[in-house]
């Protein structure tokens, strides 16, 4: 346990004595052990005032602590109450608590009445508050006969509730025979009263269930009131029978329903009188009728109303104050006001006060010897009076105590003994109600003894207040000093406060504070200490706040909150919006340090705070999310100030939904001709809520409204109303008026018709008038439909004609139309064009010139002058051959024109028409060119065959496109050694009527490269190029390594990855076994002495790789490949143009790609031989002899 007293703190200065608590030992409230003598003491009573429910059974509590633990007894009224002698009451076993069974038997009136406990020990006795026990009640409505009532519309009424008293008392309201509330407003309202006051009445009030309901909480029942019938009628609706029938007394009331300023209904007269208690709520009521209906106002006429305190409820009709005190008294002004005058009401206030503590009477726990006080100071209006009780009896009838004295309002104690202990009761009483407080002296020698457990922890956040209790008790009061550390030093300097509780204060603690903290009580009975531990933790830090936020409807938003914090604590992060939990949505999802908020919604705007706790400390960061949209559509469209032309359209704005409105658009419908199809009318700014709209005659319209912000446009708003203008003449007549003929003898006259909108009326036709431009013929006119064509028959040739087309309608015409020029009908040229001639600009380009036709044979708009030309006759070849015709159009009255994309060395042919709008004219007469020689095209193929070591023999096809008469063959020709360098370079002329040549004494072994091309007369055409590789020396052969050449190398790469395949390694299986077989055959026919295939084979080629067997054992020779240094004859056996011959081996190691060494062209064509001739070198005069090749040994068996 603790010490009580707080309010006063010491501050000890650096270098001062030791830190001591010394402690007042005047006024002094200590909770004493529980292990202790003590007086009892109340803890647990019912109310003052208690309300029982009559159904339950009754309950009185009265709980008390004390040593030895105290007895109880009660009085009821005042007088002893004996529970033994009634069977209905029992006490609760180790308390004074009072249970009366009224379920079983006895009514709950039978035990109304005052009651009083009292506990009591050999130390002495506390009592209770006196406990008005009564039962609840809620009585039923008397029956009572309710008439009808009729009233004129426009008066008030007053509907009486009168509910029956209860208690407590009942809440009222109005409902209907549905249990729905009756709607109320500034006109309809309930009194405090709980009556229903209408300031005027409306027809729409009549209605026959106006039923008021009181319920009564206590008892959770509702009783209801005989319903009441309110009928509202009209004076012309009253006909003469009636009117004579009724008098003015039958109606509820006789005032007129015209307008009539305000008059109260309550409170009644010009000033009125309420009287409040202090600290309840001060309810003012002003209620007026009057037509029209009256608004309140309130003031205070001697100050203003607390602003914090004061509400207004009921439509301003009741004004309320919280919390009232005396400084709320005085005159309060309630003000109804309508457009016919105002009336004022005075209400006076004054606030009274029931009896309330400025000291009450603390527990005094004293030393033999020692002195004390006991207080008891209360406030009231009017004042209250003070009366002291010892252990239940009023003090002037108590037992003397020489120790005691009484002044007033306490109790002074001198010198007290062990005798003194008592308990004492202060009564502060007036006429609205009294205070009791029980207060003991105990009187007592014990030793200190520290109340905080031991080795308590503490951990604070670092630079926060540091509280370090030290709860003792002990009589005589002991004095607490402090100490930190193992050695014990004192407590010196000023950084720390102690209270008078013993408590240790460390204002501002840092991590040097950390450590062990003693606390020391001392008084001459004894001493006893205690220790404490101290850790300082570091604070916890949002580190990344959420920030503001703005995001369209739908979308989705994501807030982040990263907290720092010390190791040894564990956050919890809590999301809250507005102050409160997040909704339950599964929209809102928490990760980590996250929250997302997913398809957004307007009521997911508002602040959002992330909140990190740990068991030290918090902090909090806030982030404001608003969401933004379209604006909502626009409202309460309405057309006023209409005119033929203009109307004025005003609406009001839907929500801008967080973005500001920029503009409004505004469409309109014309329901007579397009329904359904909306078309622009104007735009405004977003301030504005009206628009000047002009509009067309005969027109059916309707509007709608668009709002635009930053983010989009509104939907439409709802269509206004429709307003349908008066007919007038048009106002435009038809545009594009053409005038165009589809037959030489006709005009076929054109235009775009007006709209409906255009109309401006019914019965829309056309007058269509016509003449002859260069005549001097009348009009001629026509009325015609709503259509958009007339043709005019029996018309010239092609003559210009004046055109005008005019709108009318029922109520007339349209403005004079615009003239316009129009021709008739074409017909085709008559007359070809002359004088066509020819200038050939080059091989490929030529140029005509033409003389123009007469203006009038063109008998048409003139749309140019069309060549047709041909390639009749190739000049090479002399064979007449006609090709497809090809032609050009030349624009308007051109005379000349370039004719490209001819073919060099060709027989052309060509005739000049002109065209107008019919169509094309004669033909000249046929004119005949003819195109030089040019350069031909690159001769159509290039191919090297029968490579020898010093030959290559070279075939080609002419070009496709001599272009004249070929005249010779340029053969240009260099090497290129194996760094791909180029050679000198050969120039050789060759004969037009060749297609073969041979090369004779080139290097063997070498690459060339050629450039092939023909020439006529006007140069040298397109070159093809071509490369190949002249063949090994035999003679030369040996020891001379194959040369590299990337294709080889680019077809091993290629070999490589065949390799890898499936099929292959099967197929390389197979022919591995198959040439194990030939070469048993092979062996058992070669130890039988005769000659057999694979060895004429190898007389007849000759190959350096099949070896003789070796005499000695009659085993094969190994099978040689590049790595052993035997090179292979490089003569090509493949063509360039990339084909191998059948003769060749057909299974070489190459084509199953395990050749090595074969050679290949730049392209991978292969052009070398795996196996060639190798010349036998002697040896001791016997040939080496070494086995055939698998290869070869396979070839010749194919």
């Amino acid at each position: 346990m603790q010490l009580e007293i707080m309010p006063r703190k010491k501050r000890l200065p650096a270098g001062r004595a030791p830190l001591l608590l010394l402690l007042c030992q005047l006024v002094r409230a200590l909770d004493v052990p529980l292990d202790l003598v003590q007086p009892p003491t109340i803890t647990q009573q019912s109310p003052k005032d208690y309300i029982i429910d009559p159904r339950e059974n009754i309950v009185i509590q009265c709980e008390a602590k004390g040593k030895p633990p105290p007895s109880f007894s009660w009085t009821r009224n005042g007088t002893h109450f004996d529970i033994e002698k009634d069977p209905l009451v029992t006490m609760k076993p180790g308390s004074g608590t009072l249970m009366i069974n009224i379920m079983s038997e006895g009514k709950a009136e039978t035990y109304e009445g005052v009651y009083q406990c009292t506990a009591r020990n050999e130390r002495g006795a506390a009592i209770s508050n006196n406990i008005v026990v009564r039962p609840s009640r809620s009585p039923l409505w008397t029956k009572e006969k309710l008439e009808p009532i009729t009233l004129r519309n426009g008066q008030s009424l007053i509907l009486p509730c009168r509910p029956p008293l209860g208690l407590p008392p009942p809440i009222i309201f109005w409902m209907d025979n549905s249990f729905q509330r009756l709607p109320q407003s500034e006109r309809v309202s309930q009194g405090l009263n709980g009556d229903l006051y209408f300031s005027n009445v409306l027809p729409e009030d009549t209605r026959e269930d106006y039923i008021c309901y009181a319920r009564f909480n206590h008892t959770q029942t509702i009783q209801q009131k005989q319903p009441i019938s309110v009928k509202v009628i009209s004076v012309d609706e009253l006909n003469d029978t009636i009117a004579a029938n009724l008098n003015d007394s039958e109606f509820y009331s006789a005032k007129s329903n015209r307008e009539r300023p305000p008059t109260f209904l309550t409170p009644e007269g010009n000033a009125s009188h309420k009287e409040e208690l202090r600290g309840n709520v001060l309810s003012l009521e002003c209620i007026a009728e009057g037509l029209p209906t009256p608004i309140i106002y309130w003031i205070k006429e001697d100050g203003t109303l607390p602003i914090n305190r004061t509400f207004y409820k009921n439509f301003k009709k009741t004004l309320q104050i919280i919390q009232v005190s005396e400084a709320d008294s005085g005159n309060y002004q309630c003000i109804a006001k309508n457009p016919l005058g105002a009336i004022y009401h005075t209400i006076s206030v004054t606030v009274k006060a029931a009896p309330y503590w400025i000291m009450a009477p603390q527990n005094l726990v004293l030393s033999p010897g020692e002195d004390g006080r006991l207080i008891c100071r209360a406030n009231g209006n009017p004042k209250p009076r003070i009366s002291w009780l010892s252990n239940g009896v009023p003090i002037e009838i108590a037992p003397d105590d020489p120790s005691r004295n009484i002044d007033g309002d306490t109790i002074i104690f001198s010198n007290v003994q062990e005798r003194s202990s008592a308990v004492y009761q202060c009564n502060a009483s007036n006429e609205y109600g009294y205070l009791l407080a029980n207060a003991f002296v105990n009187v007592l020698a014990e030793p200190p003894r520290i109340l905080t457990s031991a080795n308590t922890l503490y951990q604070v956040i670092a630079d926060r207040p540091a509280l370090l209790d030290c709860a003792f008790f002990g009589s005589p009061l002991p004095t607490v000093e402090w100490f930190k550390g193992a050695k014990g030093s004192a407590l010196r300097e000023d950084i720390y406060v102690l209270h008078e509780n013993g408590t240790l204060e460390i204002p501002v603690a840092q991590k040097d504070s950390t450590g062990t903290y003693t606390c020391v009580a001392r008084n001459k009975l004894g001493m006893a200490k205690n220790e404490v531990h101290l850790e300082i933790k570091d604070a916890t830090r949002i580190i990344k706040q959420p920030e503001y936020a703005v995001v369209q409807r739908g979308g989705t938003v994501s807030f982040e909150c990263k907290v720092k914090h010390d190791h040894t604590l564990i956050p919890t992060i809590t999301w809250l919006k507005d102050n409160g939990e997040l909704p339950n949505d599964g929209r809102f999802t928490v990760d980590k340090d996250h929250l997302v908020v997913a398809d957004v919604w307007d009521d997911d705007g508002g602040t959002y705070t992330c909140v990190a706790n740990t068991t030290l400390d918090n902090v909090s960061a806030s982030a404001v999310l608003s969401v933004v949209d379209v604006p909502n559509p626009p409202f309460d469209l309405e057309l006023t100030d209409q005119l033929d032309k203009s109307v004025q359209l005003s609406w009001t704005p839907g929500n801008d939904n967080n973005s500001p409105i920029t503009k409004f658009i505004i469409e309109y419908e014309d329901a007579m001709h397009e329904a359904g199809l909306w078309h622009h009318q104007t735009e405004v700014s977003g301030m504005q809520t009206t628009a000047h709209l002009k509009l067309s005659p005969y027109v059916n319209y309707s509007f709608r409204v668009m709002a635009v912000n930053s983010l989009g446009r509104s939907l439409p708003s709802e269509a206004s109303e429709q307003y349908l203008t008066k007919a007038a003449e048009p106002d435009t007549n038809p545009t594009a008026v053409e005038g165009l003929g589809s037959e030489p003898d006709n005009l076929v006259i054109t235009w775009k018709p007006l709209n409906g909108f255009e109309s401006n009326g019914p019965g829309l036709q056309y007058k269509v008038s016509w003449r002859q431009k260069d005549g001097d013929d009348e009009w001629t006119s026509v009325v015609v439909a709503n259509v958009s064509k007339y043709i005019v028959s029996g018309t010239p040739t092609f003559v210009p004609y004046l055109i005008k087309v005019q709108a009318l309608n029922d109520v007339g015409f349209a403005p004079e139309p615009a003239v316009v020029m129009g021709h008739s009908g074409e017909d085709l040229p008559m007359v070809a064009p002359g004088n066509v001639r020819v200038n050939v600009v080059n091989s490929t380009l030529a140029e005509v010139h033409w003389d123009p036709v007469p203006l009038k044979s063109i008998r048409g708009h003139l749309q140019g002058y069309r060549i047709y030309y041909w390639k009749a006759q190739s000049s090479s070849k002399r064979n007449r051959r006609h090709l497809e015709k090809k032609i050009l159009t030349f624009q308007g009255s051109k005379t000349h024109g370039m004719l490209p994309g001819l073919e060099p060395f060709s027989h052309y042919t060509l005739n000049v028409r002109v065209v107008n709008g019919k169509g094309e004219g004669p033909a000249s007469p046929d004119r005949v060119f003819n195109t030089p020689e040019g350069v031909p095209s690159a001769p159509s193929s290039l191919k090297i065959v029968n490579p020898t070591p010093d030959s290559l023999t070279l075939e080609w096809d002419p070009p496709s496109r001599p272009n004249g008469i070929l005249t010779e063959y340029t053969l240009k020709y260099q090497p290129i050694n194996s760094t791909h360098e180029l050679g000198p370079l050969v120039d050789l002329k060759i004969p037009a009527n060749k297609t073969r040549w041979t090369l004779k004494n080139l290097n063997f072994s070498t690459r060339y490269k050629f450039y092939f091309y023909a020439q006529t007369a006007a140069g040298s055409g397109s070159q093809i190029t071509e490369e190949a590789v002249t063949n090994v020396d035999e003679g030369k052969m040996a020891g001379i390594p194959p040369p590299d050449v990337g294709a080889g190398k680019a077809m091993a790469s290629r070999q490589v990855d065949i390799a890898t395949q499936g099929w292959f390694i099967g197929l390389m299986c197979a022919v591995a076994l198959l040439i194990l077989i030939l070469l048993i055959v092979c062996f058992i026919r070669r130890n039988k002495g005769g000659k057999y295939p694979v060895k004429e084979k190898e007389d007849a080629h000759a190959d350096p790789e099949i070896q003789p067997m070796k005499e000695d054992d009659g085993t094969f020779g190994e099978y040689s490949d590049a790595e052993d240094h035997k090179p292979l004859k490089k003569g090509s056996r493949t063509p360039s143009d990339r084909t191998v011959k059948k003769e060749d081996s057909d299974d070489s190691l190459v084509d199953y790609g395990e050749g090595v060494n074969g050679q290949f062209n730049e392209d991978g064509s292969f052009i070398g031989q795996y196996s060639g001739k190798k010349e036998k070198e002697p040896a001791e005069g016997n040939e080496s002899s070494e086995a055939p090749s698998p290869v070869n040994a396979m070839n010749s068996f194919v």
